[in-house]
């Protein structure tokens, strides 16, 4: 099969690798946690006081559904929505305590976990996969970084 060199299908079965990893671990804890909520989490606590059009940007995510992401987490007591001082229209996400707890908790997690999705590769062969990765996705990363 042909399908098998493609760039598209071997970056879907990645993220079908990841998916699975991630869902199994956080199942293992007994965490109701996705890889979107996870990001959008951290961003938050790297930005705290940020809105949902901002964390949309910086995980690289639809404006347009990250609505649910933070709904969900706000449902799970993992984030607040405060009314900006700057412009009463807006909202300015935080995480809650129990949001603070559980992403500290999860991070060494979700860093160890890293290793289950390029099992196939040594730790050379990783750091050169993350490199490419990275200059593939393109600037579009850097500016989420920022």
């Amino acid at each position: 099969m042909r399908v098998h060199h493609m760039a598209g299908h071997l970056i879907r079965r990645l993220n079908q690798i990841s998916t699975s990893a991630f869902t199994q671990r956080m199942q293992e804890r007994g965490v109701d946690l996705t890889q979107v909520q996870f990001a959008a989490m951290d961003a938050i606590a790297t930005f705290p006081g940020i809105d949902q059009a901002g964390v949309a940007a910086k995980i690289a995510y639809d404006r347009a559904t990250i609505g649910g992401v933070i709904d969900r987490l706000e449902q799970k007591g993992y984030i607040s929505r405060l009314v900006s001082k700057q412009d009463r229209r807006a909202r300015v996400l935080r995480l809650t305590k129990m949001g603070e707890r559980l992403f500290e908790e999860m991070l060494p997690e979700i860093t160890d976990l890293q290793n289950d999705i390029l099992t196939g590769l040594n730790q050379a062969e990783r750091d050169w996969f993350l490199k490419l990765a990275r200059k593939a996705v393109g600037p579009l990363s850097e500016d989420a970084l920022s």
